[in-house]
Protein backbone atom coordinates (compact mmCIF):
# COMPACT_ATOMS: atom_id res chain seq x y z
CA UNK A 1 0.00 0.00 0.00
CA UNK A 2 1.02 3.54 -0.93
CA UNK A 3 0.25 7.22 0.35
CA UNK A 4 -2.22 7.70 -2.39
CA UNK A 5 -4.16 4.14 -0.88
CA UNK A 6 -4.47 5.82 2.96
CA UNK A 7 -6.93 8.24 3.78
CA UNK A 8 -8.16 9.10 0.25
CA UNK A 9 -11.58 7.30 0.70
CA UNK A 10 -14.66 8.63 -0.67
CA UNK A 11 -16.94 10.75 0.65
CA UNK A 12 -19.13 13.68 0.63
CA UNK A 13 -16.62 16.11 -0.17
CA UNK A 14 -14.95 13.79 -3.53
CA UNK A 15 -17.49 11.62 -4.64
CA UNK A 16 -21.07 11.75 -5.91
CA UNK A 17 -22.81 8.99 -7.78
CA UNK A 18 -23.45 9.93 -11.37
CA UNK A 19 -26.90 10.47 -12.30
CA UNK A 20 -28.69 12.08 -15.56
CA UNK A 21 -31.30 13.78 -13.10
CA UNK A 22 -28.83 16.45 -11.92
CA UNK A 23 -29.24 17.77 -15.47
CA UNK A 24 -32.63 19.03 -14.59
CA UNK A 25 -31.73 20.20 -11.33
CA UNK A 26 -28.82 22.43 -12.59
CA UNK A 27 -30.60 23.69 -15.59
CA UNK A 28 -33.38 24.31 -13.76
CA UNK A 29 -31.10 26.78 -10.69
CA UNK A 30 -29.71 28.35 -14.08
CA UNK A 31 -32.10 28.66 -16.70
CA UNK A 32 -35.27 28.51 -15.02
CA UNK A 33 -37.58 30.63 -17.36
CA UNK A 34 -35.81 29.02 -20.49
CA UNK A 35 -38.53 26.96 -22.57
CA UNK A 36 -37.94 23.27 -22.00
CA UNK A 37 -40.64 21.32 -23.48
CA UNK A 38 -43.37 22.44 -26.38
CA UNK A 39 -46.48 20.27 -27.21
CA UNK A 40 -48.85 22.22 -29.65
CA UNK A 41 -50.54 25.11 -27.47
CA UNK A 42 -48.64 23.64 -24.20
CA UNK A 43 -45.09 25.28 -23.71
CA UNK A 44 -43.15 24.30 -20.16
CA UNK A 45 -40.41 26.23 -18.47
CA UNK A 46 -37.15 24.40 -16.93
CA UNK A 47 -38.41 25.31 -13.71
CA UNK A 48 -41.72 24.81 -14.58
CA UNK A 49 -40.83 20.54 -15.70
CA UNK A 50 -38.69 20.13 -12.96
CA UNK A 51 -41.36 21.30 -10.58
CA UNK A 52 -43.86 19.02 -11.95
CA UNK A 53 -41.15 16.10 -12.25
CA UNK A 54 -40.79 16.51 -8.00
CA UNK A 55 -44.55 16.53 -7.87
CA UNK A 56 -44.98 13.34 -9.63
CA UNK A 57 -42.41 11.52 -8.20
CA UNK A 58 -43.90 12.82 -4.81
CA UNK A 59 -47.64 11.28 -5.75
CA UNK A 60 -45.84 7.78 -6.57
CA UNK A 61 -44.15 7.62 -3.56
CA UNK A 62 -47.28 8.61 -1.58
CA UNK A 63 -48.99 5.55 -3.55
CA UNK A 64 -46.30 3.21 -2.84
CA UNK A 65 -43.98 3.61 -5.31
CA UNK A 66 -40.58 2.34 -3.94
CA UNK A 67 -36.54 1.87 -4.18
CA UNK A 68 -36.40 -0.71 -6.71
CA UNK A 69 -40.11 -0.49 -8.59
CA UNK A 70 -40.72 -0.71 -12.03
CA UNK A 71 -43.37 1.95 -13.10
CA UNK A 72 -44.01 1.18 -17.09
CA UNK A 73 -45.49 3.87 -19.39
CA UNK A 74 -47.17 3.64 -22.96
CA UNK A 75 -47.71 6.95 -24.44
CA UNK A 76 -45.67 8.42 -27.84
CA UNK A 77 -43.53 11.53 -27.17
CA UNK A 78 -45.46 14.10 -25.61
CA UNK A 79 -44.55 15.82 -22.15
CA UNK A 80 -45.65 13.23 -20.01
CA UNK A 81 -43.16 10.51 -21.44
CA UNK A 82 -40.12 13.22 -21.22
CA UNK A 83 -41.09 14.00 -18.03
CA UNK A 84 -40.88 10.08 -16.27
CA UNK A 85 -37.49 10.25 -17.32
CA UNK A 86 -37.28 12.09 -14.16
CA UNK A 87 -40.04 12.00 -11.96
CA UNK A 88 -39.93 8.05 -11.73
CA UNK A 89 -36.04 7.57 -11.07
CA UNK A 90 -36.97 10.55 -8.54
CA UNK A 91 -38.20 8.23 -6.32
CA UNK A 92 -35.04 5.33 -6.68
CA UNK A 93 -37.89 3.73 -8.84
CA UNK A 94 -37.15 2.41 -12.62
CA UNK A 95 -39.22 3.15 -15.73
CA UNK A 96 -40.13 1.29 -18.33
CA UNK A 97 -41.09 2.98 -21.11
CA UNK A 98 -43.18 0.04 -23.56
CA UNK A 99 -43.22 0.30 -27.37
CA UNK A 100 -46.77 1.71 -28.62
CA UNK A 101 -47.05 -0.52 -31.13
CA UNK A 102 -46.93 -3.61 -29.31
CA UNK A 103 -49.86 -6.02 -28.84
CA UNK A 104 -51.63 -6.99 -26.08
CA UNK A 105 -49.76 -10.33 -25.43
CA UNK A 106 -46.57 -9.18 -25.85
CA UNK A 107 -47.31 -5.61 -23.32
CA UNK A 108 -48.93 -8.00 -20.91
CA UNK A 109 -45.51 -10.42 -20.93
CA UNK A 110 -43.44 -7.12 -20.22
CA UNK A 111 -45.90 -5.60 -17.58
CA UNK A 112 -45.64 -9.34 -15.84
CA UNK A 113 -41.55 -9.47 -16.87
CA UNK A 114 -40.75 -7.04 -15.60
CA UNK A 115 -42.67 -6.84 -12.09
CA UNK A 116 -44.52 -3.49 -12.82
CA UNK A 117 -45.71 -1.29 -10.03
CA UNK A 118 -47.62 1.15 -11.31
CA UNK A 119 -48.96 1.84 -15.28
CA UNK A 120 -48.72 5.56 -16.67
CA UNK A 121 -50.71 5.10 -19.83
CA UNK A 122 -52.00 7.55 -22.58
CA UNK A 123 -55.81 6.81 -23.03
CA UNK A 124 -55.55 5.69 -27.11
CA UNK A 125 -53.63 2.60 -26.06
CA UNK A 126 -56.37 1.92 -23.66
CA UNK A 127 -57.31 -1.12 -25.31
CA UNK A 128 -54.12 -2.90 -25.91
CA UNK A 129 -53.95 -2.25 -21.92
CA UNK A 130 -57.25 -3.71 -21.35
CA UNK A 131 -56.38 -6.88 -22.49
CA UNK A 132 -52.21 -7.17 -21.27
CA UNK A 133 -53.55 -6.64 -17.59
CA UNK A 134 -56.05 -9.21 -17.86
CA UNK A 135 -53.02 -12.06 -17.35
CA UNK A 136 -51.80 -10.16 -14.46
CA UNK A 137 -52.51 -11.89 -11.14
CA UNK A 138 -51.72 -8.66 -9.24
CA UNK A 139 -53.36 -4.92 -8.73
CA UNK A 140 -51.07 -2.12 -10.40
CA UNK A 141 -51.71 1.67 -9.80
CA UNK A 142 -53.26 2.37 -13.37
CA UNK A 143 -52.75 6.50 -14.18
CA UNK A 144 -54.47 7.82 -17.14
CA UNK A 145 -52.94 10.45 -19.61
CA UNK A 146 -55.93 12.98 -21.13
CA UNK A 147 -54.30 13.84 -24.20
CA UNK A 148 -56.39 16.29 -26.09
CA UNK A 149 -54.75 15.37 -29.52
CA UNK A 150 -55.35 11.54 -28.74
CA UNK A 151 -57.67 9.63 -30.91
CA UNK A 152 -60.15 8.51 -28.15
CA UNK A 153 -62.77 7.17 -30.19
CA UNK A 154 -62.63 3.85 -28.49
CA UNK A 155 -61.30 5.15 -25.12
CA UNK A 156 -62.74 5.24 -22.27
CA UNK A 157 -61.99 6.10 -18.53
CA UNK A 158 -59.40 3.14 -17.23
CA UNK A 159 -56.89 4.18 -14.97
CA UNK A 160 -58.02 5.33 -11.19
CA UNK A 161 -56.03 8.09 -11.71
CA UNK A 162 -55.85 11.44 -14.55
CA UNK A 163 -51.85 11.99 -14.79
CA UNK A 164 -52.52 15.58 -14.23
CA UNK A 165 -55.08 15.14 -10.82
CA UNK A 166 -52.26 12.78 -9.51
CA UNK A 167 -49.32 15.36 -10.07
CA UNK A 168 -51.25 17.60 -7.89
CA UNK A 169 -51.20 15.33 -5.44
CA UNK A 170 -47.55 15.53 -5.13
CA UNK A 171 -45.54 17.50 -2.92
CA UNK A 172 -43.37 20.42 -4.66
CA UNK A 173 -40.94 20.51 -1.73
CA UNK A 174 -40.62 16.71 -2.38
CA UNK A 175 -36.88 15.63 -2.06
CA UNK A 176 -36.24 13.29 -4.38
CA UNK A 177 -33.48 10.43 -4.20
CA UNK A 178 -30.14 10.23 -5.42
CA UNK A 179 -28.67 7.07 -6.40
CA UNK A 180 -26.69 5.65 -3.58
CA UNK A 181 -24.95 3.61 -6.03
CA UNK A 182 -24.27 5.10 -9.75
CA UNK A 183 -24.58 1.23 -10.56
CA UNK A 184 -28.18 1.62 -9.64
CA UNK A 185 -30.65 0.93 -12.26
CA UNK A 186 -32.49 3.61 -14.16
CA UNK A 187 -34.78 2.30 -16.65
CA UNK A 188 -35.73 -1.11 -17.89
CA UNK A 189 -36.35 -1.49 -21.59
CA UNK A 190 -37.33 -4.54 -24.22
CA UNK A 191 -36.23 -5.68 -27.34
CA UNK A 192 -39.73 -6.17 -29.43
CA UNK A 193 -39.62 -10.03 -29.48
CA UNK A 194 -39.49 -10.71 -32.94
CA UNK A 195 -37.49 -13.80 -32.28
CA UNK A 196 -39.47 -14.86 -29.45
CA UNK A 197 -40.25 -13.16 -26.23
CA UNK A 198 -39.07 -9.71 -25.80
CA UNK A 199 -35.72 -9.49 -24.02
CA UNK A 200 -35.33 -6.93 -21.25
CA UNK A 201 -32.29 -4.69 -20.39
CA UNK A 202 -31.38 -2.23 -18.08
CA UNK A 203 -29.82 0.73 -17.88
CA UNK A 204 -28.10 2.18 -14.61
CA UNK A 205 -27.78 5.71 -13.79
CA UNK A 206 -24.06 5.96 -14.59
CA UNK A 207 -24.16 4.02 -18.12
CA UNK A 208 -27.33 6.75 -18.69
CA UNK A 209 -25.14 9.77 -17.67
CA UNK A 210 -21.94 9.30 -19.86
CA UNK A 211 -24.40 8.15 -22.95
CA UNK A 212 -25.91 11.42 -22.19
CA UNK A 213 -22.94 13.41 -22.34
CA UNK A 214 -21.44 11.31 -25.16
CA UNK A 215 -24.11 11.93 -27.52
CA UNK A 216 -23.65 15.48 -26.85
CA UNK A 217 -20.10 15.18 -27.92
CA UNK A 218 -20.47 12.81 -30.74
CA UNK A 219 -22.84 14.88 -32.60
CA UNK A 220 -21.08 18.34 -31.31
CA UNK A 221 -24.75 19.69 -30.14
CA UNK A 222 -24.75 22.87 -28.73
CA UNK A 223 -26.48 24.61 -26.22
CA UNK A 224 -30.14 25.86 -26.15
CA UNK A 225 -30.62 24.01 -29.57
CA UNK A 226 -34.50 23.67 -30.52
CA UNK A 227 -34.57 19.90 -30.98
CA UNK A 228 -38.05 18.07 -32.60
CA UNK A 229 -38.51 14.51 -31.08
CA UNK A 230 -39.06 12.39 -33.57
CA UNK A 231 -37.19 9.82 -32.29
CA UNK A 232 -39.50 7.09 -29.68
CA UNK A 233 -38.32 7.80 -26.07
CA UNK A 234 -39.27 4.22 -25.49
CA UNK A 235 -36.58 3.30 -28.05
CA UNK A 236 -33.74 3.11 -26.12
CA UNK A 237 -35.13 5.95 -23.84
CA UNK A 238 -35.17 8.06 -27.22
CA UNK A 239 -31.28 7.76 -27.73
CA UNK A 240 -30.66 8.91 -23.92
CA UNK A 241 -31.79 12.37 -25.36
CA UNK A 242 -34.28 13.13 -22.38
CA UNK A 243 -31.36 13.27 -20.61
CA UNK A 244 -29.26 15.42 -22.81
CA UNK A 245 -31.59 17.93 -23.69
CA UNK A 246 -31.96 18.76 -20.08
CA UNK A 247 -28.26 19.32 -19.88
CA UNK A 248 -28.11 21.63 -23.03
CA UNK A 249 -31.05 23.75 -21.89
CA UNK A 250 -32.64 22.67 -24.96
CA UNK A 251 -36.52 23.38 -26.63
CA UNK A 252 -37.82 20.33 -26.85
CA UNK A 253 -40.30 20.06 -29.17
CA UNK A 254 -42.49 16.64 -28.88
CA UNK A 255 -44.57 15.35 -31.61
CA UNK A 256 -47.26 12.83 -30.95
CA UNK A 257 -47.99 11.42 -34.57
CA UNK A 258 -45.13 10.96 -36.61
CA UNK A 259 -46.11 12.58 -40.09
CA UNK A 260 -44.19 14.50 -42.79
CA UNK A 261 -46.60 17.43 -43.08
CA UNK A 262 -46.75 17.77 -39.31
CA UNK A 263 -42.67 17.54 -39.17
CA UNK A 264 -41.95 20.21 -41.83
CA UNK A 265 -44.64 22.53 -40.54
CA UNK A 266 -42.87 22.11 -36.95
CA UNK A 267 -39.52 22.87 -38.26
CA UNK A 268 -40.07 25.75 -39.69
CA UNK A 269 -42.88 27.04 -36.73
CA UNK A 270 -39.91 26.29 -34.14
CA UNK A 271 -36.68 26.98 -36.37
CA UNK A 272 -35.97 23.41 -35.43
CA UNK A 273 -32.09 22.84 -35.34
CA UNK A 274 -31.88 19.03 -34.87
CA UNK A 275 -33.89 16.00 -35.15
CA UNK A 276 -32.99 12.48 -35.11
CA UNK A 277 -34.64 9.18 -36.81
CA UNK A 278 -34.07 6.11 -38.64
CA UNK A 279 -33.80 6.06 -41.98
CA UNK A 280 -37.37 5.39 -42.74
CA UNK A 281 -38.16 8.94 -41.30
CA UNK A 282 -36.02 10.56 -43.93
CA UNK A 283 -37.20 8.20 -46.59
CA UNK A 284 -41.08 9.34 -45.50
CA UNK A 285 -39.88 13.54 -45.48
CA UNK A 286 -38.19 12.69 -49.24
CA UNK A 287 -40.99 10.76 -50.52
CA UNK A 288 -43.90 13.08 -48.92
CA UNK A 289 -46.07 14.95 -51.64
CA UNK A 290 -44.70 18.16 -52.71
CA UNK A 291 -47.86 19.85 -51.33
CA UNK A 292 -46.87 18.21 -47.81
CA UNK A 293 -42.80 19.36 -48.01
CA UNK A 294 -41.27 22.87 -47.32
CA UNK A 295 -38.14 24.25 -48.32
CA UNK A 296 -35.36 24.61 -45.32
CA UNK A 297 -35.09 28.28 -44.45
CA UNK A 298 -32.09 27.68 -41.99
CA UNK A 299 -29.96 24.27 -41.46
CA UNK A 300 -31.34 21.32 -40.04
CA UNK A 301 -28.53 18.18 -38.73
CA UNK A 302 -30.27 15.40 -38.92
CA UNK A 303 -28.75 12.32 -37.49
CA UNK A 304 -29.41 8.70 -38.35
Amino acid sequence: MNDYDKNLDKNKANFVPLTPITFLERTKDIYPNYESVIYKKRVFTWKQTYDRCVKFASALEKHGIKLGDTVSIIAPNIPELFEAHYSVPMTGAVLNAINTRLDSKTVGYILNHGDTKALIVDRQFHDVVKKAIEGLNRKILIIDIDDKQADLKDAGKFGEFEYESFLNEGDINYVWKRPKDEWQAISLNYTSGTTGNPKGVVYHHRGSYLMATGSATAWNMPNRLNFLYTVPMFHCNGWCYPWTLAMLHARVICIRNIRAKEIFDLIEEHKVTHFGGAPIILNMLASAPKEEQKPLKHKVYVLT
